[in-house]
């Protein structure tokens, strides 16, 4: 049977997109606690299932799909530019596909005005009715209010108002900033990206007895399992280690491994490969918040998926990104392989000098080629010390040098030596494991 606390997120999920709700609400209407409902509101924030935006409340809003990261609601918005809504409530959680600064003529500013659209425009109540008129929404800069009549325009219209007390180029700039977050967000591949869902998993029970699991074994080939219980909850995982020498009479969960490391469908994939390589797992459960299982991930998924992830063009451009691709190399051979780069403004700190964040970005990119150079296979960082640094300074030219101390079947040791004018500004030790194909 469901808890409490699932009911309330299921009934969340039940409303129709643009509802409002409220803790009182919740709690009146499901007969739990103020404090049982508060923590399924946030939980269904969480989940992209609700917005709560100040001087408003919260709202169900549309769940976004992965492909559609890069489209923002009003609602996120409202919450960037810490506005005001004035009308228009009840369409929050509708989606903007694009947004026009209304810095010209009318006539103008009305040709690129189109449904869905988000007109950025400053005291000018004829621009704001027009808006209105075409299907778009209003954002008011400069802090400036709209007439009584635009209100209810935007309520009968369902379409927000919104005042901010940020001028046009400010509020542009942080949607800018808003959508380049979310197209790196788009771009991290996640473990529901990849996962083999419950449909097509096989899994035990705990009250299963050895012969079901020689049964599963001569059917699937695999040797590992998730053991559920009644509620379909991950209790356990089974393999061919754990059964030797037991009889087929004896039940799953008398030899199973208890409490086994799991992961959701939200984890990253990165992360997931660093526990699997880190803790030597084949497989992982997929569960969702409540343990209940959803499929599994194995290590052959994550592989894969990682090979595929170094193939893709990047959009959104993180740190790393910046740094990897400012890298130039001086030399390949990997018994003397140099890297070099230009300290960029990107990379300094608030002295103006290089972020140890970016030094460590250098030295792991660094290490990291050298390695797979030499394994001709992928890696995941296990331990990285910076044990000497010096300041470098804006539009100093670096050299990186990565020599390879050891390498064993499953991990690697490298040092990384960082240069300016010949002399060392920088050391480091990188230790890291190889993944098994």
């Amino acid at each position: 049977m469901a808890t409490k606390h699932e009911q309330i997120l299921l009934f969340i999920e039940s409303l129709k997109v643009g509802n409002k709700i409220s803790v009182r609400q919740i709690a009146k209407e499901l007969n739990v606690s103020e404090g049982t409902a508060y923590r399924a509101i946030k939980e269904a924030e969480n989940q992209g299932l609700v917005s709560t935006i100040e001087r408003v409340g919260t709202i169900r809003i549309e769940q976004k799909k992965k492909e559609n990261f890069e489209h923002l609601t009003f609602a996120e918005i409202v919450g960037i530019v810490d506005g005001q809504v004035l009308g228009g409530r009840e369409g929050l959680y509708k989606t903007l596909h694009k947004f026009v600064i209304g810095a010209m003529k009318l006539d103008a500013m009305m040709r690129y005005t189109e449904k869905d659209s988000l007109l950025i425009v400053g005291n000018r109540v004829e621009a704001h009715e027009l808006a209105l008129q075409e299907g778009a929404a209003v954002l008011i800069t400069g802090g400036f209010d709209t007439s009584e009549q635009v209100k209810r325009l935007a309520d009968e219209k369902q379409l927000p108002i919104i005042s901010t007390s940020y001028d046009t180029f400010t509020v542009a700039a942080m949607i800018n900033r808003a959508i380049y977050d979310q197209l790196i967000k788009k771009e991290i591949v996640l473990v529901g990206d990849i996962f083999t869902s419950f449909v097509d998993t096989y899994y035990l029970t705990g009250k299963d007895t050895l012969e079901k699991w020689y049964a599963l074994n001569e059917d699937t080939t695999h040797s590992r399992y998730p053991v559920v219980d009644e509620q379909n909850r991950v209790i356990g995982i089974v393999t061919s280690k754990d059964i030797i020498g037991k009889q087929d009479h004896v039940t799953i969960e008398k030899v199973m491994t208890k409490n086994p490391m799991t992961v959701l469908k939200q984890t990253s994939l990165a992360y997931a490969a660093h526990m699997m390589v880190w803790e030597g797992i084949e497989i992982m459960p997929v569960v969702d918040n409540y343990n209940h299982l959803l499929g599994l991930i194995s290590r052959q998924d994550v592989l894969k998926a990682l090979q595929q992830v170094q193939r893709q063009p990047q959009v959104g451009e993180t740190i790393d990104d910046i740094v990897t691709s400012g890298l130039s190399v001086i030399s390949n051979d990997p018994h003397n392989m140099v890297f070099r780069s230009d300290v960029t403004p990107q990379m300094t700190n608030a002295l103006g000098t290089l972020s140890y964040g970016v030094l460590v970005s250098f030295v792991t990119e660094a290490g990291s080629r050298l390695i797979r150079q030499l394994k001709k296979g992928d890696i995941v960082i296990e331990n990285l010390s910076v044990y000497f640094l010096r300041p470098v300074q804006l539009d100093n030219k670096l050299e990186i040098k990565p020599k390879l101390l050891d390498v064993g079947r499953k991990s690697a040791k490298v040092d990384v030596e960082v240069y300016h004018d010949k002399e060392i500004i920088g050391k480091a030790i990188l230790i890291a494991q190889l993944i098994d194909r």
